[in-house]
């Protein structure tokens, strides 16, 4: 593994002042973070504090809604969707660490119909590295790259709470 020269925390605060404006205080019809398990749950537990935001971030897993499924079967996070709010009528803002080809996204989405009907729903990624398979753009991305079909882009959290990137061969 080798460490890719993006400084993912100068991307977060940029993720956060992007996301900051899309925040809804409505009580009637208030956001609420859901991070995508793993990357997008660390992101989505940060930008809850440091937004000031009451109550707790949802997270969610796509383990039982992945194309792939049949092949990879069942993974250790399929307990990971939680969450603590009603999704009906709520303005979701669903979070994640690296956006590439759209399935992981269409997954959350489809697992995140299965708990209610959400007014609206808007993607914001720290990182779109392009690639889409299918028909899906984030509202937010801190930044973008591109990296060959053989590498992997991974975000990981170090002791300190603080986010570094990692590029993994394939």
């Amino acid at each position: 593994m080798t460490t890719l020269h993006l400084d993912a925390e100068a991307l977060y605060a940029d993720l956060l002042a992007r996301v900051r404006p899309l925040v809804r205080h409505d009580d009637s019809a208030a956001s609420a973070l859901v991070g995508i398990w793993s990357g997008g749950a660390w992101l989505a537990e940060r930008l809850q504090h440091d937004l000031g935001l009451a109550g707790a971030h949802g997270v969610i897993s796509s383990t039982l809604h992945r194309d792939d499924f049949g092949s990879r079967g069942l993974a250790a996070t399929t307990d990971a969707t939680a969450l603590p709010f009603e999704i009906d009528g709520r303005h979701i803002l669903l979070i994640d660490d690296v956006l590439y080809t759209g399935r992981t996204t269409r997954a959350v989405i489809n697992e995140l119909f299965d708990f209610g009907r959400p007014a609206s729903v808007t993607l914001a990624v720290l990182v779109d590295r392009g690639g889409r398979e299918l028909p899906i753009e984030p509202a937010v991305s801190a930044a973008r790259v591109v990296l060959p079909a053989t590498q992997r882009l991974a975000l990981t959290r170090v002791g300190s709470g603080r986010f570094v990137f990692e590029i993994e061969n394939l």
